[in-house]
């Protein structure tokens, strides 16, 4: 019955209305988020916790739901037009990680230990890049081995998504105790543009479906994809120093780097080849985009613009 619904809806309205709650997402983010608040400044570990939440929320829980709005449309979506979105989001992460690379030597280089620190570095990153990596490879043994229901697929792929997140939340968390507005601005933009496209990557797997879950099964999926950001800003927020705020750049380093693979993984499954021309370019694109991006809002808070006191 709801399917029926859904079916009278334009396609056209399936596509753009996503787009437009985003819209309204980032007004809203604009008009009632003062800039200092994105900084811990004076603030008491409750305060930190708690302003943390709700930037954990924004960066992962609501884009994840935003883009689960977007299911009635990719059931019948060309796959190429999802894997370029992906590809996009790929590029935004990969600039994010190559400034997080500065970031963590950076700390690691004025740590009291330089040595120790920029091998703790080193580690940090193998380390969780392994882990993660080692994650995804259960769950791909795991769909192969049994006969999976697209809904138990895509609670795998969540899980695997919200493994990641605990990377972005550090990576969230290490720049507000750090007192870095700017940083932790630019990764909420960027966190929210790739989690909007986890959205449809979560729900891909049941899109296709005889039968459409109930909505609880979506709510369930997207606090399991996008919920882990609150617990990675907690962890984060325990920077205190330039070691450990070393060794949290580095895992989310780590995590960074194996969603990369796995964005490419999920493209590869219904795909003959990941490199494409159109591929390519949106992966260029996103990373152009946050390179122009930081520049302009460095800028624009530097001059007032921005979030005026």
């Amino acid at each position: 019955m709801a399917d029926q619904w859904l079916d009278r809806i334009p396609r056209w309205l399936l596509a753009l209305g996503p787009v437009a709650i985003l819209a309204v997402v980032f007004t809203l983010l604009y008009y009632v988020t003062p800039f200092d608040a994105l900084a811990a400044g004076d603030a008491s570990t409750a305060e930190i916790l708690l302003m943390l939440t709700v930037i954990g929320a924004i960066a992962g829980i609501i884009p994840v739901a935003i883009g689960m709005l977007w299911f009635p449309f990719i059931r019948d979506l060309d796959a190429r037009y999802l894997h370029a979105f992906m590809a996009l989001a790929g590029g935004v992460l990969a600039f994010i990680a190559f400034e997080m690379t500065e970031d963590a030597l950076e700390h690691a280089v004025d740590s009291q230990h330089t040595t120790a620190a920029l091998g703790l570095v080193v580690v940090g990153i193998g380390a969780t890049f392994a882990v993660m990596y080692g994650a995804s490879r259960w769950r791909q043994r795991t769909m192969a081995a049994t006969e999976k229901s697209g809904l138990e697929v895509a609670y795998l792929v969540a899980l695997a998504l919200g493994l990641h997140s605990i990377g972005e939340g550090l990576g969230i968390g290490t720049y507000f105790v750090l007192d870095e507005p700017v940083q932790v601005l630019l990764l909420m933009l960027a966190f929210i543009m790739h989690n909007v496209m986890e959205g449809p990557t979560v729900v891909a797997a049941v899109a296709r479906d005889h039968e459409t879950p109930p909505l609880r099964h979506f709510a369930a999926m997207g606090a399991i994809a996008g919920g882990p950001v609150i617990l990675g800003g907690w962890i984060g927020s325990f920077a205190q120093s330039n070691l450990l705020a070393a060794l949290f750049f580095a895992i989310a380093i780590g995590a960074i780097l194996q969603v990369l693979i796995e964005v490419a993984d999920l493209i590869r499954f219904d795909a003959e080849a990941v490199l494409t021309r159109i591929n390519a370019a949106t992966f260029a694109v996103g990373f152009a985009l946050m390179f122009i991006l930081e520049d302009v809002l460095t800028e624009i808070i530097l001059e007032g613009w921005l979030f005026p006191a």
